[in-house]
């Protein structure tokens, strides 16, 4: 081992016996295949290690415990910073383009390697990879260095060995995805880190052969993020009836599962059942059926029907059973009813009424009917006019049902003989007026003699006798041989006639008799009673006290912060509250850190993951952002986020780095970011803020664009605002306030971060820039004029960059002025231009930011005016469903949004989807076989959830762009 240390030596060694001891000899039982693993080579693994000259890694055989042999991999560097490259052997991809990497490894603490490395060590490494069809890597090709390697990830050790400490390895499953080439190289890349490779095992992951709801599907390799596999139906089993039909299909996950249910399923066919599972279809046995698809088992043939053999849609009746066409399958065959019993005839003049009783059998059906010369009489009951007097009829009456007219045999019928006018009652004679008034007669008659039939009721019908009335006839009936007629004319002669009715119908009128009513003013009439309804004016509940509380206006006036002071200059300062200091006003800002910042010992710190500058604290500049968590003795542990130094730094850079965390410990709120402490005594150095959920405020929103409610995004505007104002009375300027410096935790709460920007702003930010005339770069598009135009930074400059925060949140995460340059944002500006209201923007809102854009900074709103304005749009939730303004007028927005073009203006769908920001969905689209824009134009809701578009706000966005065949696209610069 040239140039290396005796130390290199044994920590190297020691690094590989002690994973060997910790790997698993079990194997994973998953849907997997393998196309590189070193734990199964007997021999030298022959992988390329870089510097070729003097290399570091060094290969290694040893045991696992079941006395195999394995090689390994070991590096532990002296004092040397050089990258060290491990790269394997091509490794084949075969049909897979997804390939997983699972890395075991175990590494050393930097703190239990010699004190001369400390400075160097790392606890990570790099993993890449190299696409080619063609073998042909030696130790100069590909170069040894980022590019033309595409970079994986940077890995971090969850276990780290110390000396006397716990012996536990490190397990990676690192994803490789859209993979084109025959095949690839691994190469792994370590600065500082004392590690050994102690097994690679390159995968892929496939769905298994599956057959579930009557489909069978095949092995299936995953291409995309998921795989639609064609299937077919088992044995008895067929897919249902229709135009569109397809054959099954199923999606395959990309981690070899299948995914949810099959489409289009298959189901067993009519006289066939599922086994106990979705497998199989068998016949039905005899004297079972099973009629249509479906799941459903068979069942026993209904009562009169039974099967000629296995595999039966339906039972057939017995001999005398039938089953009407209507009737389903599965009901019992019936047979017609008997005949109608007992016939009840009543006679009236030359009408009669039958009814009978319902037949003793109804043949085991509900549709009972009956028919005399017609059909379809649902009651027992019918009524037959315009008979012929002193004649026999006879009626049939017959039962039907609705297998009657498949019987073969004669219907059953109930037959009767009627004569009709046969014992009609005698004639009413004897009628005499009783009593008498102004409006009304009483009348008797003499109760009829005995005859055949009893009688049923007496009709009695009058009229006025001379007259423009005369010979209209009224009708009245009555049970008893009496009646009282009212309402009758005073003073007027009445003829009155009387006829009875009896089962055999009524007799005729008797002959007329007159009777009159008494006149005005005899004795016994009625006195008139004039009911005269005096009202005595009672004055009830005429004085109520109204009593107006004024004073309560009053004291609101006069304890609204807004009334105080409204138009009053920016304050960089209240009395009696605590103002900000500036770290760099130090004379030792080493003093300023352990003044503001907590130190805490590295020992109550874990890391767990390295993550994205941007996810957590804002840009990383300076180093690695990681995910960890801080235990201090007596506390609870709680996820922090750790910014750390890069090794090799200045004492400026230090002092810069560390700046930050001077700023951040002097702010106490729940809308500013919280500063847990930092770690200034070891290497290396490190900041450590609460850690935030949801990361970044823009990438969040563009990652949940159209999830939230208007009140809920006002939540977080307030939140922001809120904190904007904590800073403003501590007379702290932020200087560069953007959607992408506010941090979001799990319960959506909005924190202020980033406030080492806000002093010495970036040189290499990722987000536009432009050098002012007075030197440094300024973020234009979230910069007031007067700051761009002379370093002009106040509280009130923060305020317009929070009108530009309010558009980015509104818009869900847009770039504000879209794209748009710097230059052309500066002159806009100046020509008095504004950003329009996003799209469903309460009025509101809009109106607000152009508040904040007032060119005047005197008239700018100031924090607490924000707060107080958001407070009351909380508080009434209905304003923020006015999305249109009032009229003209000095609120309205400057800048036009030209509509979007066609969608046939777009050249492709690459172009569509970036007009409407989804690009992050190109390649989905162009693997489920979306590469037209005519295709496009018939995509589905169903069809968005197999390409993996699951939020609704972008299934919203996509297909609103379809429908309207028009895209959102920003428009360039545009002035009136």
């Amino acid at each position: 081992m040239k140039g290396r240390g005796s130390w290199s030596m044994v920590a190297g060694r020691w690094l590989v016996v002690a994973g060997l001891l910790l790997v698993m000899t079990g194997l994973v039982v998953s849907e997997e295949e393998v196309v590189m693993n070193t734990k199964l080579e007997t021999s030298d693994l022959r992988w390329t290690v870089h510097p070729h000259a003097d290399p570091e890694w060094e290969e290694m055989s040893g045991l696992d415990d079941e006395g195999n042999s394995v090689r390994t991999y070991q590096l532990c560097p002296g004092d040397s910073s050089t990258s060290h490259w491990l790269r394997s052997r091509l490794i084949p991809r075969r049909t897979a383009s997804v390939l997983y990497v699972e890395i075991r490894f175990t590494m050393m603490e930097c703190s239990s390697v010699p004190y001369n490395s400390q400075r160097v060590c790392k606890e990570t490494f790099n993993l890449y990879y190299y696409q080619t069809d063609t073998d042909d890597a030696s130790s100069t090709h590909p170069a040894w260095m980022e590019n033309p390697y595409t970079k994986v990830d940077t890995v971090a050790a969850d276990f780290l060995l110390r000396r006397g400490g716990e012996k536990k390895s490190n397990v990676k499953i690192l994803r490789i995805g859209s993979l084109t080439k025959r095949g690839m190289y691994l190469a792994f890349q370590a600065q500082g880190a004392c590690m050994a490779l102690l097994a690679v095992r390159v995968y892929f992951k496939k769905c298994p052969p599956l057959a579930r709801s009557f489909s069978s599907f095949p092995e299936t390799v995953p291409h995309a993020l998921v795989e639609e596999a064609q299937g077919v139906c088992v044995d008895n089993a067929v897919t249902p009836p229709g135009e569109l039909v397809q054959p099954p299909s199923m999606l395959c996950g990309e981690d070899g599962q299948w995914v949810g249910q099959p489409t289009t399923a298959c189901a067993c066919k009519d006289g066939y059942e599922a086994t106990d599972t979705d497998l199989r279809c068998k016949a039905c046995p005899i004297g079972h059926f099973k009629a249509g698809l479906g799941v459903g088992g068979c069942g026993l043939c209904p009562e009169n029907s039974n099967t000629l053999g296995t595999g039966s849609s339906r039972c057939l009746c017995r001999p005398g059973y039938y089953r009407a066409e209507s009737d389903p399958v599965h009901n019992p065959c019936t047979r017609p009813p008997s005949a109608p019993r007992s016939i009840v005839p009543h006679i009236s003049d030359t009408m009669v009424t039958l009814e009978w009783s319902e037949p003793l059998e109804r043949g085991g059906r509900d549709d009972l009917t009956y028919s005399i010369d017609q059909h379809g009489l649902s009651q027992r009951k019918v009524e037959i006019w315009g008979l012929q007097p002193q004649t026999t009829y006879t009626f049939s009456i017959q039962s039907e049902n609705g297998v009657s007219q498949l019987s073969v045999l004669e219907p059953a019928v109930e037959r009767v003989n009627i004569t009709i006018g046969q014992d009609l009652p005698a004639a009413v004679s004897g009628i005499r007026r009783t009593k008498a008034s102004e409006s009304s007669v009483t009348l008797t008659w003499t109760i009829l003699p005995h005859t055949h039939y009893t009688v049923q009721e007496y009709q009695i019908r009058y009229c006025v006798k001379e007259g423009l009335e005369a010979g209209q006839w009224q009708y009245v009936s009555s049970l008893v041989a009496s009646v009282v007629l009212n309402n009758l004319q005073r003073s007027t002669r009445y003829q009155v006639q009387v006829r009875a009715k009896t089962m055999a119908g009524f007799s005729n009128f008797s002959p007329v008799s007159t009777f009159s009513t008494l006149p005005e003013g005899t004795a016994h009439s009625h006195v008139m009673v004039t009911g005269i309804l005096v009202a005595l004016g009672i004055l009830l509940l005429v004085a109520v006290v109204t009593i107006a509380v004024y004073c309560y206006r009053k004291h609101l006036s006069t304890n609204d912060p807004e009334l105080n002071d409204k138009n009053g200059p920016y304050l960089m300062g209240q009395t009696g509250m605590k103002v900000y200091i500036d770290p760099f006003t130090y004379e030792d800002p080493n003093e300023a850190v352990r003044e503001f910042a907590k130190e805490i010992d590295v020992s109550f710190v874990k890391i767990e993951e390295v993550i994205g500058a941007e996810e957590v604290i804002g840009a990383g500049e300076f180093g690695e952002v990681c995910r960890g968590r801080l235990k201090v003795p007596g506390k609870k542990e709680n996820y922090v986020a750790i910014k750390t130094l890069k090794g090799g730094y200045t004492d400026k850079q230090r002092r810069d780095f560390l700046s930050e965390a001077s700023i951040m410990g002097q702010f106490q709120h729940p809308n500013i970011i919280h500063l847990e402490g930092v770690i200034t005594a070891s290497c290396p150095v490190m900041i450590l803020t609460e850690f935030m959920e949801n990361g970044a405020l823009d990438s969040f929103l563009r990652l949940n664009d159209g999830q939230f409610t208007p009140i809920q995004l006002v939540g977080m505007l307030r939140g922001i605002a809120s904190g904007m104002k904590y800073l403003s009375e501590m007379s702290y300027v932020h200087r560069d306030l953007a959607a992408r410096n506010i941090l979001v935790n799990s319960n959506l709460v909005c924190k202020v971060s980033d406030f080492g920007l806000s002093r010495f702003l970036q040189e290499n930010s990722s987000d536009p820039t432009y050098t002012s005339s007075l030197g440094g770069k300024i973020p234009i598009r979230w910069t007031a004029p007067e700051a761009i135009a002379f370093r002009k930074f106040t509280s009130a400059s923060d305020a317009w960059s929070y009108g530009i925060v309010m558009w980015e949140v509104m818009s869900f995460g847009e770039r504000p002025y879209w794209d748009m340059s710097n230059q052309d944002v500066i002159n806009a500006i100046e020509q008095d231009y504004r950003l329009p209201p996003p799209p469903d923007c309460p009025s509101s809102l809009h109106a607000l930011m152009l508040d904040c854009w007032q060119k005047e900074r005197s008239a700018r709103p100031r924090f607490a005016n924000v707060v107080s304005a958001l407070d009351r749009l909380i508080r009434n939730p209905a304003s923020l469903k006015i999305t249109r303004p009032d009229g003209p007028g000095s609120s309205q927005p400057l800048l036009d949004q030209r509509p979007p073009p066609l969608l046939s203006a777009c050249g492709s769908v690459s172009e569509w989807l970036h007009a409407i920001k989804m690009s992050r969905y190109e390649d989905s689209f162009t693997q489920a076989g979306f590469t037209s824009l005519d295709v496009v134009a018939q995509i589905s809701t169903e069809d968005l959830l197999r390409i993996g578009v699951t939020l609704a706000g972008h299934q919203k966005k996509i297909l609103s762009s379809i429908q309207t065949l028009r895209v959102h696209k920003p428009p360039p610069t545009h002035r009136f």
